[in-house]
């Protein structure tokens, strides 16, 4: 029988946003998946960030649940507060993020400094995006909806679908 911190190190957490979760997200999940026998997805609240979130939390639940839900040792669950508190409260230890460009790294060092003061026994690892999705960040995705672009394949269909009913922009193969 595998001791408790065998079973804590094959669980990982991807935490985000997911304003909207875009195909560059579930790549870094699907690779984190190669490693990790489950991932937690993460899915944070963040009413602070930017101008807040476009989609309630509940919606961005919904969607993520909808594009991961082919992946059996995945599961979305929402969180509010610390991120170290969260990790824990899944039984986990090791938190993975992806990363796309030197402003990803800047940024993720200093949370990651940071959660490591809250809790000195969680680990950190990172992930770099493939070229194809370097670009891509969620941002940019509702960047192009606001302005009536078409984000196929950028963004699941599902989330496409929805950007598009919100915006009005275009989801169609080109």
């Amino acid at each position: 029988m595998a001791s408790k911190e065998e079973k804590l190190q094959s669980r990982a957490v991807v935490p985000g946003t997911f304003d909207p979760i875009t195909v560059g997200h579930i790549e870094v999940i699907k690779r984190v998946l190669k490693v990790f026998d489950e991932v937690i997805v993460g899915v944070a609240e963040s009413p602070r960030k930017g101008n807040g979130p476009m989609f309630s939390l509940d919606r961005r639940i919904e969607l993520a649940s909808e594009a991961l839900k082919d992946y059996k040792n995945v599961k979305v669950i929402p969180f509010t507060g610390l991120l170290v508190d969260f990790v824990k409260e899944c039984n986990a230890r090791v938190i993975v993020k992806g990363l796309r460009a030197v402003t990803d790294f800047e940024a993720e060092f200093q949370m990651s400094a940071l959660n490591y003061r809250l809790d000195p026994d969680l680990e950190i690892l990172f992930i770099m995006s493939t070229p194809e999705n370097m670009y891509l960040s969620s941002s940019v995705v509702k960047e192009i909806a606001y302005h009536k672009g078409n984000v196929y394949g950028l963004v699941p269909e599902p989330v496409g679908r929805a950007l598009c009913e919100f915006t009005g922009c275009e989801y169609t193969e080109e």
